[in-house]
């Protein structure tokens, strides 16, 4: 696995279910050049932390949106199989009518072309920032038992956009509203002053 970070993001064009349960046979990343997207790989539906990741992401989602950010997820599962576990009740193991689009990765194409098939059979818990130009400015892989934080998604996400805007860097622990650092020796000087030593 090599870091895509800086690179333009793999494009695609497979089955999604989306929001509205129906099948979108030609979803194409591509298409949503324009905005910001989160991409995300999960193991397999039907599972056990990949359910608790889903439903955060999608109680996140409206947050995403406002933010010009869509979410979509991936797995090596069919589209039928997601449309099964968006129909099952969250109290069946089911994750229930999620607001943001389910791609089928059947032959594993994606998941390769993102560096994170383990196994040659699953996703790992990959997760990538896109910007609106397609390029990939974060990404974060996790083992298959570590689940992802959502907050942390989306500081992210305010620290990109953040820096388009302004030009300021983001320090460590930087979150929305804090200050940031000028990207000059006097500014690093003058923030790790004020704020570190």
């Amino acid at each position: 696995m090599k870091p895509l970070v800086t690179n333009e993001a793999p494009d695609f064009t497979a089955t999604a279910v989306m929001p509205d349960n129906t099948f979108n046979e030609a979803f194409k990343l591509s298409d949503m050049r324009g905005r910001y997207v989160l991409l995300f790989f999960y193991p397999l539906d039907f599972t056990f932390v990949c359910p608790s990741e889903i439903l955060a992401f999608n109680s996140a989602v409206e947050q995403f949106k406002e933010k010009n950010c869509e979410v979509v997820g991936v797995s090596v599962d069919s589209h039928f199989s997601h449309l099964a576990w968006k129909n099952t009740p969250i109290n069946q193991g089911g994750i229930g009518n999620i607001q943001f689009p389910l791609v089928a990765d059947l032959d594993k194409s994606i998941s390769e072309n993102y560096g994170i098939l383990f196994g040659g059979t699953i996703a790992l818990r990959g997760l990538y920032l896109i910007d609106k130009e397609g390029i990939i400015r974060h990404q974060v892989v996790n083992d298959l038992p570590l689940g992802r934080s959502v907050s942390e998604a989306m500081r992210m996400l305010d620290a990109i956009q953040f820096v388009e805007e302004h030009g300021d860097v983001c320090p460590a622990n930087w979150s929305k509203g804090d200050d940031a650092m000028v990207p000059t020796a006097e500014g690093v000087a003058k923030y790790l002053t004020d704020h570190i030593a």
